[in-house]
């Protein structure tokens, strides 16, 4: 059975690449959010495998939304998607309880990487 996976993040460039390297690896992305609120509501309906989340976005964060989806689901895991300079707030995330994070601009290689070793942790 392919692992369902959530992609959130306010750039629809980003969510397209991560997509594209995801589909090639026969990851199925079962949803796609813009902001946290929208994360959460689609956490809730579709329960996915993993999530990836950009952490500076409109509306929630995704550090806020993390927590809220760990509130909801603990086993839940996120893996943060950030740019090199937000360093503390990626640190306060994986304090939070997220899996993993790819830096951004990403190789396909580390997305691979992060996805598949979130994964195989139960």
């Amino acid at each position: 059975m392919l692992k369902r996976i959530l992609i959130v993040d306010d750039a629809s460039v980003v969510r397209l690449k991560l997509k594209d390297i995801l589909q090639g690896y026969n990851y199925e992305i079962i949803a796609e959010a813009a902001d946290g609120n929208q994360a959460i509501e689609m956490y809730q309906q579709f329960h996915p495998d993993l999530v990836t989340m950009d952490i500076t976005m409109p509306h929630k964060d995704g550090i806020e939304a993390l927590g809220e989806i760990l509130a909801i689901d603990k086993n839940a895991k996120v893996i943060m998607v950030t740019a090199l300079d937000q360093r503390e707030s990626l640190m306060k995330a994986i304090k939070l309880g997220a899996v993993d994070y790819i830096i951004k601009p990403f190789e396909d290689d580390r997305v691979v990487s992060a996805v598949s070793k979130a994964l195989a942790v139960s």
